[in-house]
């Protein structure tokens, strides 16, 4: 791949739920190692584009490549790994270690109850040191605080070394007393291992403090740049793309 080849490429893309449009002439490019956030309002299409980018949609008008690959026919779905809301609905009951759940990252490659090479074991525990955990590695995964758990799901999906992350409003259960420690780890493995983030999330603050690119989204795509450009608009104008009143708070540290 080039590097000059967009990692996510959306050309036109129009998806309508029987008669009205959710996403309306949507085009996107993310360059290999961005961190994009993508911000909009509740029923904006934030979700409608996640499901298209993971392959769970059928396109219905336009077009997506992954890796310079049309997504119909893309295969790799190992190179993209995945974080859900998952903290907020978790059962704390399930019997697993926090190292188990991160090695269950590798299952397609080691099989089912499987306990993993030497090399599979270090590489659990070079990635819970990345994402602050690894002194939680024998801890049973429901006695952790909701942050926690999230930062065990962003290892289990980062284990085996994908290319890009896309993380769907991972703070939703997450203590506020955490959330900024949790942005700042994002912002580290986005620079320090190079893996580019697509992160959707409400919170337009960590928008303007920690990513490198934004998409707001509400129906149609208002606004696609660098986070320069979209710290210089004003918060009028943010509002009228959300269609209430929008105050942009900045996380400092």
């Amino acid at each position: 791949m080039k590097n000059s080849e967009p990692i996510i490429k959306v050309d036109h893309l129009f998806y309508r739920y029987e008669k009205e449009n959710v996403l309306e002439d949507i085009s996107i490019e993310v360059p290999k190692g961005a961190f994009l956030g993508i911000v909009g309002p509740n029923g904006s299409g934030k979700s409608t584009l996640l499901k298209h980018l993971l392959g769970l949609l059928k396109i219905q008008q336009g077009k997506i490549q992954l890796f310079g690959t049309e997504i119909r026919s893309f295969k790799d779905w190992d190179r993209i790994g995945f974080v859900s809301q998952k903290a907020n609905s978790f059962n704390t009951g399930f019997p697993a270690t926090v190292y188990e759940v991160v090695l269950s990252g590798l299952t397609r490659k080691i099989g089912l109850f499987r306990f993993g090479s030497r090399e599979d074991r270090k590489k659990v525990d070079h990635i819970l040191e990345s994402v602050g955990m690894l002194d939680f590695k024998n801890r049973n995964i429901g006695e952790l605080s909701g942050g926690q758990q999230q930062r065990v799901f962003i290892a289990r999906a980062l284990v085996s070394e994908p290319d890009l992350l896309i993380l769907d409003e991972p703070t939703v259960g997450v203590d506020a007393q955490n959330v900024n420690q949790f942005y700042d780890m994002l912002e580290n493995l986005n620079k320090e291992l190079h893996i580019t983030l697509v992160l959707v999330t409400h919170d337009i603050g960590v928008i303007s403090d920690k990513v490198t690119h934004v998409a707001c989204l509400n129906k149609n795509l208002h606004f696609h740049g660098s986070t320069f450009e979209f710290n210089a608009l004003k918060e009028r104008d943010l509002s009228s793309i959300y269609g209430h009143d929008v105050q942009v708070i900045t996380h400092h540290h």
